[in-house]
Parts: structure tokens; sequence; C-alpha cells
């Protein structure tokens, strides 16, 4: 292959990556706008549901706004297109409720709009600055010979005493240029614009990660120990043989430390303040400056969260593993083992038999649940006639006593009362007056009963019943009290 062949193949590669198919796509000035206005910077996850909404909401504004390049579709057609595209991904929070985020490939690409926006010169003082401060910070720290070493420290601090000096002498302060300051605070956005992705493809790799652990526990094709061993291997060169494992291992450390925290808040408080600062930044590029730090620790928190479900997947499996079913399986294996080599001594050489792949099903319509004991065949003792004179005596009027309330008689008496043959002005003092085989405790719900059926008024008194049991003894229930109706005044409503 010819040198322009290869590159022309790295190229079509490299388009070939999400991040270009979004960009290279009719579409992607819609794509990339939903994309900033839903997620904006931080791609903070977004409900399903909401995202849904979100999206044929900004999609309806966009047609009103004239353009025709649009995606078609309901919300949740086109995010599972975006999916799809590996520009979304979908997954559970915390709760366990499912969520919408922008993937590695997403960010990058809004990145590289986003700097491709912003006005930026291509060549300053403060980019050959920061060259030549980047190259010298660089070899003083790599550099391996320690002569050198020690030279490129000792010229560094003989500068900065100098410059010490000539302020705490009172010479003049240089004052940075608003050019110089326009492509500082230009370059500080983009390196801190590029984070999020970094953060997105270390929790990509996990999430990676986590999906082929669970195909190799689930294929059992390997012992569970190796599986477990290759995990901590690549965790291990996820963090130190990465750019993005690295950049993590790096922001993990700095927040670590409260001193580079309070610097970091510090120095970035103090660039904000600077005068020329209100000329340059506008609102949003100082909420990015001033969130720099939550920033960091959102893509840290789920870089950790994505490491935890990995490693929980891990412990699950160690937990519910069945090691007496392996036992089993190993047993069973061998038998088979057996019983083959069996088979082949006692056969020729080209014999053949016929086994299923899977063994054949038991057609069985109904399986005993009990079975036979001959103890239940043992007949039950014989019953011995009993003497009918052994048999306790019993009266009508003691079967009467325990039966239930004696309607006819409580009916007679109670039309007594309506008819003032009988002088009660309540149903409790109506049941008071009763004798007392006619007194007993069942004897007050027939009585209410039958004062219902002439619908008789309770009222919010309540007065007592004192019944007889059949053995004599007394008892008191609280009745919501049942007045009875005066026979002379119906007489004189009837002749009014």
């Amino acid at each position: 292959m010819s040198e322009i062949a290869g590159e022309l193949a790295r190229v079509k590669g490299a388009f070939a990556q999400p991040t270009l198919t979004l960009l290279h796509q009719r579409q992607a000035a819609v794509v990339i706008t939903i994309f900033r206005a839903a997620f904006g910077r931080n791609n903070k996850p977004i409900a399903t549901a909401r995202l849904h909404t979100q999206v044929e909401q900004h999609l309806a504004a966009i047609r009103e706004a004239g353009e025709t390049e649009v995606p078609s579709g309901s919300g949740k057609d086109i995010c599972q297109r975006w999916m799809r595209g590996q520009w979304l991904v979908r997954s559970l929070d915390e709760q366990g409720n499912e969520v919408y985020s922008l993937t590695s490939h997403a960010q990058q690409a809004l990145e590289l709009v986003k700097n491709l926006a912003r006005d930026r010169a291509t060549l300053s003082e403060h980019r050959i600055a920061t060259i030549l401060g980047t190259v010298r910070r660089f070899n003083s720290e790599a550099n391996p010979d320690r002569g050198a070493r020690v030279t490129l420290l000792n010229d560094e601090i003989a500068r900065l005493k100098a410059e010490r000096d000539r302020l705490v002498d009172g010479a003049d302060m240089v004052s940075a240029t608003e050019d110089y300051m326009v492509e500082g605070f230009t370059e500080l956005l983009s390196l801190i614009s590029a984070l999020p992705s970094d953060f997105a493809r270390v929790e990509e790799r996990f999430a990676t990660i986590r999906a082929e652990i669970l195909a190799a526990f689930r294929a059992e094709d390997r012992p569970a120990g190796e599986v477990i061993d290759e995990y901590l291997a690549r965790a291990d060169a996820l963090m130190t043989a990465t750019h993005e494992g690295r950049a993590f291992e790096g922001a993990f450390a700095l927040l670590r430390d409260d001193a580079l925290v309070t610097q970091l808040r510090e120095d970035l408080t103090a660039l904000l303040e600077h005068p020329l600062a209100d000329g340059i930044l506008g609102d949003a590029d100082r909420a990015e400056l001033r969130g720099t730090v939550r920033l960091v620790r959102d893509g840290l928190d789920r870089v950790l969260a994505q490491r935890s479900r990995v490693t929980a997947t891990l412990k699950e499996y160690i937990v519910s593993h069945d090691a007496a079913r392996d036992r089993e399986l190993e047993q069973t294996l061998r038998q088979v083992e057996s019983e083959l080599m069996t088979w082949m001594a006692e056969t020729g050489p080209r014999a053949t038999h016929d086994v299923p792949l899977l063994p054949s099903r038991v057609g069985v319509d109904h399986l005993r649940e009990r079975f036979h004991d001959p103890a239940d065949d043992v007949l039950p003792d014989r019953i011995s006639a009993a003497d009918p004179a052994d048999a306790p005596g019993l009266s009508l009027a003691a079967l009467m006593a325990q039966g239930g309330p004696q309607l006819g008689s409580l009916r007679q008496r109670l039309d007594d009362a309506l008819r003032d043959l009988l002088p009660a002005a309540s149903l409790g003092e109506l049941f008071d007056s009763l004798e007392p085989s006619l007194r007993r405790p069942v004897e007050i719900f027939g009585l209410l009963h039958l004062a219902a059926n002439r619908d008789l008024r309770t009222e919010d008194a309540l007065e007592s019943f004192v019944a007889v049991r059949p053995d004599g003894t007394e008892r008191t229930f609280a009745v919501p009290r049942m007045p009875l109706p005066d026979p002379d005044l119906d007489r004189e409503e009837a002749r009014s």
C-alpha cells in the first residue's frame, strides 16, 4: 500500500468515528443546537420522557424559525436514532430511573463547535509564552540529566527572585494587555470545556468493561478468578496507560488536596475580578469558569459510580456463585466420561450412537402428591353404644333459655307499650319492666330489631339495659336511648 493510500485509510477511519459522523450530516447544526440547549455544559443526565418532550419542543421552535433540515419523527424515535449513532446513551440513575446522557463522541463534537464559534487569534504573545513556559516546565520535570535539571531549576529560581526583588523595590508593574487576556481566557475555557468529554470517555470504558465481564461470567468458559484478575489488570491499565485514565487520576489527586482546590478557586476568582475581565467574558463564560471545581467533581462522581457498578457486578457474582452446582456438574461430566469409556471398550471403532442434544421431555399428566400408607387402611375403633339413661336431662325451659330472642312475646309487650297499656317512656324502661325470662342479653337485640321495624328513632344519649342471664346473674348494657311515642299526643294530633 502506498503512502497516500495509507493516509486515505486513516482519514476514512477518522470520518467513521461517531464524532465526525455527527458533524458531517446535513442536520448537524440542528442536532448540536438541541444537545447544547438540553444538556448544557455539564452534561447532566435527563429523564427519558423529559428529553423526548424537550426534543419535540425544540424542533417545533426551529421549524418556526424557518429551518428545513430538521429530523423527522417523534421525540422518542429521534432519541433512539441518536442512540444508534452513539451520540446518546441510556442508563439508570441512583434512584433506578431511566436517563439520557451525551456520549464522549457527542461532547467532543460540541467542544469542537464551541471552539470554532469562539473568537481567537491564530498567533499571539500569550500563545508563544504559553508554549515556551510549557516546554520549559516539561523539560525541567522530565530531563534525565541531574545536572541539567538542577541548572533549569536554578535559572527559574533566579528569574523569580529577580522579579520579586524588582516589585519589592517599587518598580512599575507591567500590566497585561487586552489581547493577552483574551488569548489567556480563550485557552483556559478551551481546556475546561474538554473535561466533560474526557470524563465521559473513562465512564464509557468502565461501562464496556462491565458488559464484557457480564458476558464472560455468563459464558462460563473461564474460571471466575481469571475473569476477576483480568478486570483488575484492565482497570489498572485504564488508569495508567490511557490519556483519559491519567487525567482522571490527576483530577482525583487534585480534589484530594484541599490546598490545591483552594488555590484553584482563589486563582479563578482573581482572574474573574481582573479589570479587563468584564469586557472580555460574557455571563456564560463567567459561569463556566466559576463552575470548574463543580464540573470536575461531577465528572469524578459519574466515573466512580460507573466503577462501583463494575465492582458490584463482581461482588454479586462472587456472593451468588453456587459452588455446589459446579461440583454437581463436574460429577455428572465425570459419569458421562466413564460411561463413554465403557461404551468404547465394548464396541467397534466404527460404531455410532445417536445422542440427542437435549434430553427429551417427560409427558406426565399428573404426579401423585401422596403415596400409599398402610396405616391409612386401618379401620377406626368401633363406637360403643351409649346408655340413654346416662344422657343428661334437658328441659324445654333450659333449651329456650339458650335460644334466640322471643320475638312473639317481645312484639306483644312493645305493642302494649305503644298503646299506653304498659307505662314506659323509652325502650330501656320497657325492657327493665319485663319479667326476668324476657330480659336475657339476647332479648335486647330482639327488642331493638322490633323497634327499628316500627321506625323508632334513637337519641344521642345512652340508657342502661339491665339484663338477667339464665343463671340469675345480671349485666348492664349501655344502648342509645330510644323514646317511645306518647299515645295521647298521637290521638290529639289525629283529632286536630
